[in-house]
């Protein structure tokens, strides 16, 4: 049987996530040929083990290491047999089928990427998309993920949105544009790496659209304590994707950035 959708997970001690995760994928793509590959970070939570005994169908593949979210997947996605692959975060539960989210991507071939609405535990809206990085929106990372007020407000009229980029912890796609960008730059080890796919699929000439219609719950949350690496997966980012007096431009705004949350952080000692 002709596999149609490898659903790619990257893990690293998320075993308390895990059976919600596998078991509304099961539901959710019911009719659908798929296949769930995890990579495994080098957990050490028994995440390994309760797959295996648990969920034998999933392709596992213990990574002996942390090798970061970019990597993680990269290396599951050279073992895919689908056309399409969903990357997905260990710590999701998807709220509904995803066969109109296929169709979409049968229906235009120059649709790159595709992600949909993500809800917080107690499922209320999260941005899920933005806008690439520039001088101006470097100023403040809430700049980022300013795309008007459907975004803002998570009430939308349309069925389909083109937007700049989409949030990693779900990402929709054929597997021969992953394969086209060459998957995620290895060069990030965790965040950012993203907006990067994103940008190097929008080179490419394809779309990135977002489809509020279905949803996931991902239990996230942002602290200050993710800053740093946010900031290095900026840093990064700029130095790949900018150039001349643009590329001074962006890590004097994120220099300024920087310096305002080291004045935040201090007061609030």
């Amino acid at each position: 049987m002709d596999i149609t959708l490898s659903v790619i997970i990257v893990n690293y001690n998320g075993l308390p996530f895990l059976k919600n995760c596998f078991e509304s994928i099961l539901k959710q793509l019911k009719g659908i040929p798929h296949e769930i590959i995890v990579t495994d970070n080098n957990s050490a939570d028994g995440s390994c083990a309760y797959i295996a005994e648990h969920f034998p169908d999933v392709v596992l593949i213990p990574s002996g290491e942390n090798l970061g979210f970019g990597k993680g997947n990269n290396v599951a996605v050279k073992h895919a047999k689908g056309r399409y692959i969903l990357l997905l975060n260990n710590d999701t539960i998807l709220q509904g089928h995803l066969a109109p989210a296929l169709d979409v991507l049968e229906a235009d071939p120059k649709i790159g990427v595709l992600g949909i609405n993500m809800l917080n535990a107690n499922k209320e809206y999260l941005k899920a998309c933005g806008k690439f990085p520039t001088p101006a929106n470097l100023l403040r990372f809430k700049n980022l993920v300013s795309l008007g007020a459907e975004f803002d407000k998570g009430k939308f009229s349309g069925k389909l949105y083109d937007i700049d980029w989409l949030t990693g912890s779900f990402l929709l796609m054929p597997k021969r544009v992953y394969e086209q960008v060459g998957g995620f730059d290895e060069d990030y080890f965790m965040y950012v790496e993203d907006v990067d796919l994103c940008k190097k699929i929008a080179l490419a000439g394809y779309r990135r659209v977002f489809m509020p219609g279905l949803s996931y719950i991902h239990f996230v949350g942002h602290n200050a304590a993710k800053d740093p690496l946010i900031i290095k997966g900026l840093e990064t980012y700029i130095n790949k994707h900018a150039k001349g007096i643009y590329h001074f431009f962006m890590h004097c705004a994120l220099s300024i950035n920087k310096i305002v949350k080291k004045i935040k952080k201090k007061k609030q000692v």
